[in-house]
């Protein structure tokens, strides 16, 4: 802070001159004592710092800037390279050259230097930051004036642009946009009709797949009453092979019986005739 002497003249021949120094207000010029300089000192120290940290937010703003414009470049570079590429991801972002950006930056980077500091120790600091932060200003007043012209004043961000105005690389930006749209609901109508079909052809297998299960459970179900019937003619027949073998056996038994009954008739036969025919002779 500053000091101011004061200077009180007397009489020559009866006192010597007396100088008094005191700190004073920067404003009314009244004498400060100790603890109002160090109060006064307290609010300046904080003002600084608000202030720094007003300076800091800004440049990170006014870096992001530069560096999206720096972005927004490379990318309508690209586009103007191959401009028969479709450019759907690029296409809804805002063009370097769009006035709307370039009006809406400076006003970024308009407020940095805030509310003017006291001249008494806030005048000493800023010297060395703003030689800090003078390229990064350079950076972006040069890319700004790059992409407008320095008679023209900024377009409001909320006007919209004539179609005179609008450069070819934001017509090539729309049309690539408009194509991406149209190939987009395209392939979205292409979407719905495969699968409908998908979901018709599903409906239809299910149905062909109960279709065969059903005709396959009936023609088990007749083979198996036909094994049930085949299997119980074959026990019928089983059984009447049976009854006839027994009585083939029946009859073999019958014909032994005869068999001997007729060679004990023949024997016995024999026998009363030799015995008539030795009586007969004299």
């Amino acid at each position: 802070m500053s000091t101011t002497s004061t200077t009180t003249l007397v009489q020559p021949s009866t006192a010597p001159i007396r100088n008094s120094s005191a700190p004073a207000c920067h404003n009314c010029g009244a004498n400060l004592s100790h603890a109002q300089e160090h109060a006064v000192a307290q609010d300046a120290q904080q003002r600084i710092s608000e202030l720094e940290t007003q300076v800091k937010l800004l440049t990170s703003k006014a870096t992001a800037a530069v560096d999206k414009l720096a972005d927004y470049e490379d990318e309508l570079r690209q586009l103007k390279s191959t401009p028969h590429r479709p450019s759907g991801q690029t296409s809804g972002l805002p063009s370097a050259s769009d006035p709307n950006v370039a009006s809406s930056q400076p006003r970024r980077t308009s407020t940095p230097s805030g509310p003017p500091p006291r001249p008494s120790t806030a005048t000493a600091a800023p010297g060395p930051r703003t030689s800090i932060h003078q390229p990064l200003q350079n950076r972006l007043s040069s890319l700004l004036t790059s992409h407008r012209s320095p008679s023209q004043p900024p377009a409001p961000a909320s006007a919209p642009l004539p179609a005179h105005a609008r450069t070819p690389s934001e017509t090539e930006l729309l049309t690539a946009l408009a194509r991406e749209q149209a190939l987009r609901a395209a392939a979205e109508a292409n979407l719905s009709q495969t699968n409908e079909e998908l979901e018709e052809l599903s409906a239809q297998l299910f149905q062909q797949a109960n279709e065969m299960v059903a005709t396959e459970r009936r023609a088990r179900a007749k083979l198996e009453e036909r094994v049930e019937v085949l299997e119980r003619s074959n026990g019928e027949k089983r059984k009447r092979l049976e009854v006839l073998e027994s009585r083939m056996g029946r009859i073999e038994r019958v014909r032994a019986l005869l068999k001997e009954g007729g060679a004990n008739w023949a024997v016995a036969t024999g026998g009363t005739t030799a015995e008539q025919s030795t009586t007969l002779k004299p």
